[in-house]
Order: C-alpha cells, then sequence, then structure tokens
C-alpha cells in the first residue's frame, strides 16, 4: 500500500492556472501508475488523468485534454497534474490514487486513495 497526500487546490479564476502535487509515501511508489480524478458536488467521481509507472504513457480525459498535463518525478514520490486554462465546469474535489494495475480509467482499478483538495473555478 502507498499513502498519498494532495495539495495545491485553491480558488482561481476562469482561464488560470493551478498545479496540484501528489506527496506518497510507502513502498515501491515507482512499481504503481498514478491517477487524478475529481467529484463535484451531486456527480460521480470521474476520471482526469494517468500515468504510468515510468512515466512514459500518459492519459486523459476528453475534457482536459490538451488543457491538463500529468507527470511524476519517482525520485521524490510525487505526481503532479497541471491545470491550465481552466473552467468553471473543473470546479471539483481532485483525488490522487494508485493502481497496481488493471484500466487505469477506471474508479475500481486504483486501490489507494488521498483525501482530496479542493479546485474551485470562478466566471
Amino acid at each position: 500500500q502507498v499513502q498519498l497526500v494532495e495539495s495545491g487546490g485553491g480558488l482561481v479564476q476562469a482561464g488560470g492556472s493551478l498545479r496540484l502535487s501528489c506527496a506518497a509515501s510507502g513502498r515501491a511508489f515507482s512499481s504503481y501508475a498514478m491517477g487524478w480524478f475529481r467529484q463535484a458536488p451531486g456527480k460521480e467521481r470521474e476520471f482526469v488523468a494517468a500515468i504510468s509507472w515510468g512515466g512514459g504513457s500518459t492519459y486523459y480525459a476528453d475534457s482536459v485534454k490538451g488543457r491538463f498535463t500529468i507527470s511524476r518525478d519517482n525520485a521524490k514520490y510525487t505526481v503532479y497534474l497541471q491545470m491550465n486554462s481552466l473552467k468553471p465546469e473543473d470546479t471539483a474535489v481532485y483525488y490522487c490514487a494508485a493502481a497496481a494495475g488493471g484500466n487505469w480509467r477506471e474508479v475500481a482499478s486504483f486501490g489507494s486513495w488521498g483525501q482530496g483538495t479542493q479546485v474551485t473555478v470562478s466566471s
């Protein structure tokens, strides 16, 4: 298991940027694929982005493609989500998660989750 703590959320105007960080502790961080998900009030948790163990492959939801970038630094046990051109519809609690395998676009594939960080985009 790996423990995850997100940071970097906040309030930003539409068109602005934020960078989320997720610090991991525990064993073998580099053996996990990492993902970002988000959940808006009254909605289900949805996939945002994922990155493979070594960082060579990345995957994005269509709604954020071209605006968000996921990256990781295995030496620092950290994964990042750079969010640009933010829109009010990006407002949600953002969660970092770790997966040992499975479909990285699915919540059920991720066994470890952080507590979440709030992102609010004003119009």
